[in-house]
């Protein structure tokens, strides 16, 4: 599990400042819901750490709600993986 986790979390960093990359020269993105579907596999803290070190979405009050969500969402799952 640990290293599923490792690796989803380096994906949604790479994801998220990707995404930034090409947001800056005008290019091709990663669609909100791709990002969001990687922070929900378990990479919410590499798309955390993404979106402050790059400064990427933050602005952005409906994907920040969304991603909260997520947040919770995943919070919510890795509790009830403890508790079997």
């Amino acid at each position: 599990m640990i290293p599923f986790l490792l690796i989803i979390n380096v994906l949604a960093l790479c994801a998220f400042g990707f995404d930034k990359w090409q947001a800056k020269k005008h290019q091709w993105r990663i669609s909100e819901n791709t990002l969001l579907g990687i922070s929900l596999l378990g990479g919410i803290i590499g798309a955390a750490a993404g979106m402050i070190f790059f400064n990427h979405k933050v602005s952005k009050k409906s994907f920040l709600m969304k991603f909260i969500l997520v947040v919770l969402i995943d919070l919510v799952m890795f509790y009830r993986l403890l508790r079997l």
